[in-house]
């Protein structure tokens, strides 16, 4: 088998942010691409604090930043966009 493996999901807040520090778009890219990754940072802290109950309270502390951060490009980009919840 040659296939290559799919990443296995972060299980705890530490995997979570190195997984996201993989991900984050370069300091000029587009705010398409911020919106994306900040919406998708969201859900993973979410997940996260599901999940790594000894960090739980930490991961939905960066859930919720990272949902306001998404919301303030969300607001940037277009008034009407919307940026839906957690």
């Amino acid at each position: 088998m040659n296939e290559a493996a799919e990443p296995k999901p972060p299980q705890t807040l530490i995997e979570a942010d190195r997984a996201l520090a993989r991900l984050r778009p370069r300091r000029q890219a587009p705010l398409a691409d911020w919106l994306a990754y900040h919406r998708q940072a969201a859900a993973i802290y979410a997940e996260i604090a599901e999940i790594d109950r000894g960090h739980h309270h930490e991961a939905l502390f960066m859930a919720e930043h990272e949902l306001k951060r998404a919301q303030e490009i969300a607001a940037q980009v277009s008034p009407q966009w919307p940026v839906g919840e957690l």
